[in-house]
This record gives structure tokens, sequence and C-alpha cells, in this order.
């Protein structure tokens, strides 16, 4: 579709040939069909996802191509315009496992997550194959207003998407503008990042001596402080430095005890590691260390063996990945050494190693000893081992 992928829905002739495409890929040995329909999600500039545009019938399509020999597992990061009820029908007709993702614990709307899994429970009960994606990490986000992607999904902050320097700064000052984000803020929503909790954002660096007392200090009590709103409390000093300011956001999965019921749910997998995506606002890349150490030693939530099941013998039995995800004779030898007593994560920081010295959020592994994969030692305490072979394979075939 090129351009038009992110301006329009497709037609019924795009639609037969992207369902082709999958077809061949499924063919060649493809493992599944992702999507997602978030409001979160936008590229440069703010232009939407080509699968935000997606109507039903398309996603049915894809995933009925995807499902056309009997295999793959279809995963979307929903969006309020996609029920549960819709996934249900896509794995009826499909036959096959849908996962759905991301189900995070939202303060201000605190049973939206279980209503969504408890659908999810009764799609089961009818024998249907759906399952739901949590993590076991607060959503904690790092970012600057130049690039500030947990307010990226409000409809009223579309003013500013794609504008830069000067053009960005006159949106941000502008009064009606911020009228327009107080307001949909304080209106309920079911999916947003962001949801207007001034004391979970923090100012974490400054780039002004004159503001330095400003940093780890949230936003809710500067603005008590100062006798101002919190937006603009954010925006003024933002603006003030050049939108370098970085601030910090906790922005889902901050209640505790509302996560141990995702993670303990029997139709829940624990996973959302991001792999990447949004490398320079966060990292959950270590998020199986966290579960087996925060959740499973440290908080009792389950114990360590259930915490290593669901990090491997049930991720391998939902995508069918055959020989793995279990410690048995004839099984692919994948892997960790750790010690009980300090596995973890390190807390996020923040490197310059990505192309042109820019930066990245990384976590450190803690208590881990050694890592295998096809029975090839490839990671030791220190972390990757140099010129280790490359011991992993690609795999094609997968039960079903």
């Amino acid at each position: 579709m090129g351009a038009d992928a992110a301006q329009r829905e497709a037609t019924a002739v795009e639609v037969a040939q992207m369902a082709a495409l999958v077809r061949e890929a499924m063919d060649a040995g493809a493992i599944g069909l992702a999507s997602s329909t978030s409001p979160a999600h936008n590229g440069e500039g703010g232009i939407p996802m080509p699968s935000r545009l997606a109507n039903d019938a398309e996603h049915l399509a894809l995933i009925e191509a995807m499902a056309h020999t009997g295999g793959g597992v279809y995963m979307v990061t929903k969006g309020g315009q996609m029920p549960v009820a819709l996934l249900e029908e896509m794995a009826a007709r499909s036959g096959r496992t849908v996962m759905i993702a991301a189900l995070l614990h939202n303060s201000t709307n605190p049973d939206a997550v279980f209503a969504d899994l408890d659908a999810i429970s009764a799609a089961n009960g009818r024998g249907r194959r759906l399952i739901g994606q949590v993590s076991c990490c607060p959503l904690t986000m790092e970012f600057t207003l130049a690039s500030p992607y947990p307010v990226e999904g409000l409809k009223s902050w579309r003013p500013a998407l794609g504008r830069q320097g000067a053009a960005l700064a006159a949106v941000l000052a502008d009064p009606l503008f911020r009228d327009g984000v107080r307001a949909e803020l304080a209106t309920p929503a079911t999916f947003r990042l962001f949801n207007g909790e001034w004391d979970k954002v923090h100012v974490v660096e400054v780039t002004r001596q004159a503001h330095r007392e400003l940093e780890q200090q949230s936003i809710g009590a500067l603005a008590h402080l100062q006798g101002k709103d919190p937006l603009d409390v954010m925006l003024d000093l933002a603006l003030d430095e050049d939108l370098t300011t970085i601030f910090t956001a906790q922005l889902l999965n901050s209640d505790e005890a509302a996560v141990a019921r995702l993670l303990t749910h029997p139709h829940s997998l624990v996973s959302l590691s991001d792999a990447g995506a949004h490398l320079t606002f966060f990292n959950d890349a270590g998020f199986g260390l966290h579960l087996m150490g925060h959740w499973a030693r440290e908080r009792g939530v389950m114990s360590l063996s259930e915490a290593v099941r669901r990090l491997t013998q049930q991720s391998a039995q939902i995508f069918g990945l055959r020989g793995r995800g279990a410690l048995r004779e004839g099984h692919a030898a994948d892997l960790l050494l750790f010690d009980p007593a300090r596995v973890g994560r390190s807390p996020a920081r923040r490197v310059f190693d990505l192309p042109g010295g820019a930066a990245r959020l990384t976590t450190d592994a803690i208590g881990m000893h050694g890592v295998w994969v096809n029975g090839t030692k490839v990671a030791d305490a220190n972390g990757l081992i140099d010129k280790a072979p490359l011991a992993g394979e690609l795999i094609t075939e997968f039960s079903r």
C-alpha cells in the first residue's frame, strides 16, 4: 500500500494480496502473525502504524490466512476498539491461539484489566484458546518533551506531533493546547498510557543549574509548592530548557497487589520485554530475572519452580516449540545457571552505544553464572563470552 498504509483502510484486493503473503510466510516456517491496534503505536511524526487503520475484516482475513495449514499463533496489542469478544471470534474462526497484549494494570481504571482477563477465561471455557500477555514490571518511561512517548497517544496532543524546535515550542506554550490536554486527562479512559497521575512523574535531569533543586522531585509536589497546574509546571520547565529536561513517569503496573493477581492468573503469560522497541524510554529485558528475584523470592507470590515454568515451558507449549522449555533427556540444552539467593536485575542505566553515540537504557543481570544455547556456553557472570560460537538454530517447524 506504500504511503497509503498510514492513511486509509486496505481494499479487498489489497487484503487478498496480504493474505497471500501471510500464507507464503507460514509455508516457509513463520511462527505466526503479530499486529497492533494500540493508539500509542505511532511512527515518526505521530504517523499511525498501518495496522491501527485495519478494519475487523482485514484482521480476520489475515488470521485465517495464517492458520491455513492448521498452525500459527496470532498476537495483538489491542486498543480500546478491539474487544475480547472480537478476538474470541478470531480464535474460533482460525482454530488457533490468540495472544492479547498488553494487559497492564491502570490505577485510574483498576478493574478494566481484570474484566479482560475474565472475558479471556470465559472464552477458554467455551473452548477458545486465548491468553493474556502480562508484565511483572512496572511500566516506567524516561522521556523529554521533544519526544514524549507517554502522552503521544492523547488525541489532544496531536497538534504537537511531527513538530520540532520553535514550532513544537509554540504549540506547547499555547493555552488552548494545554486546556485540551487537561480536559482529556480529566476524562476516564480504559486504554491510555498516561492518566494524569502527576505524583508518579518525576524530574530526572535538568540542564540549567538554576533548576538543579528540582531533580528527583515529582511534578505533583512541584505543582503544589508553586501553586500551579501540574501540566503547566512540566511544560514550562521543559520550554525553559529547550525541551531537554528528562522526566520519568510510572505509567502502569504500579499496584503490586494487582500485578500479583495478573501474574498468577490461569490464562496469563508473563512476557512483555518489548525487545528494544522503545529502548530510549524503558528497558524490561530482565523481566525473567525480576520475576524470579522480586516476585518469587522476595514477595513469595509464586514458587521459584513455578516462575521458571512460566518463563520456559509455558511459552514453549503455547508457541509449539518442540524439544524445548523443559530440562529433560532429548531436549535442547538451553540452560540458565543462576543463584536463587541473588537472582534479579539491576536498576536501569543509560548507555551511549547506539550509532552516532545515541543513548539507550539497559539493565544488568544479577546472580547469573552462565547461559547455554543448544549445549554451547555463550555467556558467563560477566556477560556474553567474546568470540563464543553462534549456537542458535533457525526453527521453522512447530507443534500444533
